[in-house]
């Protein structure tokens, strides 16, 4: 397992890099001056998830053969549904990276990717959430349940990767967030012996460090729409299918993992519904925005681009020890569902509080930008 991580690490570095150059060499790195969302200056390329995709294909696909044909001497147990997993990612990650380099492709389209990426997973790979966690729930719903967990799968699998993309703001934040829970789920795998998820895990969370070397904290190359779906599917899948195969792990548990993301995402859509807009428009009111604008200190610098960069960097630590306040319950509790649930409810109350007490300047004096 842990060659396959090194193996991923380098393609992924490696291939940023050539991205990086290539991107330089044909002005693939134009992004609107008037986009809410950005808080850069200059262009950096968004090709992000080129490499990291190439990672996992590179991984998965030697793991997959070293575990069929080479005698699996790292007991991965990976099998060729690996593969399959591949290719079903393949319509949504097309379609971001097309995002990323013509800015012309709605979310609508990409949405409908997307959704097409969930049902070959559900349809061709199996993927399903079997249990809700409530017993008595799930025997009043009866035969329903199977139709209701395939239906819940793929809005996992269609909303997690729009999901990643609403975090994706600042160098690191997304990245460092998918890495922490990568390598969370990749722990409880290996606690109930599914070595082959925990091998896809850790060299996602490999491929993803790869790309780090290079966004964070330069900043030399963001992950754009193709880098969070590819976040955003591997997660999911593996989430899905950990409680799937493995019937001790709580489904709450990759819940309480991802309640940042899913939570901000759809508190999201309430605001902008509450403000009249529609919820694909981005605007620059999301959580990590306001931390960036009204808590972290300001830098002096007399060049801007530097000060910019200075205080993006300083954003994402924020994000990074919000994400651990529900990673660490769920690894000590991944298969009790009532307090998973509880941590849950807690998160979404805390956030909520957060948020409008950084909205209504009501935080701390020491708290506050300077």
């Amino acid at each position: 397992m842990i060659w396959l991580s090194v193996l991923a690490f380098m393609v992924s570095c490696a291939g940023c890099a050539l991205v990086l150059r290539w991107a330089r060499r044909y002005s693939v790195c134009a992004y609107g001056d008037d986009k809410p969302q950005r808080f850069h200056v200059g262009e950096v390329p968004r090709l992000g998830g080129v490499p990291m995709f190439l990672s996992l294909v590179v991984s998965w696909s030697v793991g997959t053969w070293m575990s069929t044909r080479g005698g699996d001497p790292g007991s991965l147990r990976m099998q060729p549904w690996a593969i399959l997993y591949m290719a079903a990612m393949l319509p949504a990650v097309v379609g971001g990276v097309i995002e990323d380099v013509s800015q012309r492709l709605s979310v609508r389209y990409r949405l409908v990717l997307t959704l097409l990426s969930a049902l070959l997973l559900v349809g061709f790979c199996g993927l399903s959430v079997p249990r809700l966690g409530w017993p008595w729930l799930e025997q009043s719903l009866g035969g329903a349940m199977p139709w209701l967990g395939m239906g819940l799968a793929i809005l996992a699998l269609t909303g997690l990767p729009h999901a990643f993309n609403i975090i994706d703001g600042y160098n690191g934040l997304a990245g460092m967030v998918a890495t922490i829970i990568c390598l969370a789920l990749a722990h409880v795998a290996l606690q109930v012996g599914d070595r082959a998820l925990a091998a896809m895990l850790v060299t996602m969370a490999a491929a993803t460090v790869g790309f780090l070397a290079w966004n964070y904290p330069r900043g030399l190359m963001f992950a754009g729409d193709g880098g969070a779906y590819v976040w955003g599917l591997a997660i999911a899948m593996a989430s899905i299918a950990l409680v799937q195969r493995n019937a001790v792990v709580s489904p709450w548990f990759p819940m309480l993992l991802l309640i940042y993301p899913v939570w901000e995402t759809v508190f999201s859509i309430y605001r902008k519904i509450m403000r009249g807009m529609s919820p694909g428009v981005a605007d620059a009111l999301h959580f990590h925005q306001l931390i960036y604008r009204r808590i972290v200190r300001g830098v002096f610098d007399d060049d801007l681009a530097r000060r910019m960069l200075r205080r993006n960097n300083r954003t994402s630590p924020y994000l990074w020890a919000f994400t651990l306040l529900t990673v660490m319950p769920a690894l000590l509790f991944w298969s009790n569902t009532p307090v998973l649930i509880g941590f849950c409810l807690l998160f979404v109350l805390g956030y909520v509080g957060a948020y409008l007490a950084i909205v209504r300047f009501k935080l701390p004096g020491w708290m506050q930008n300077g």
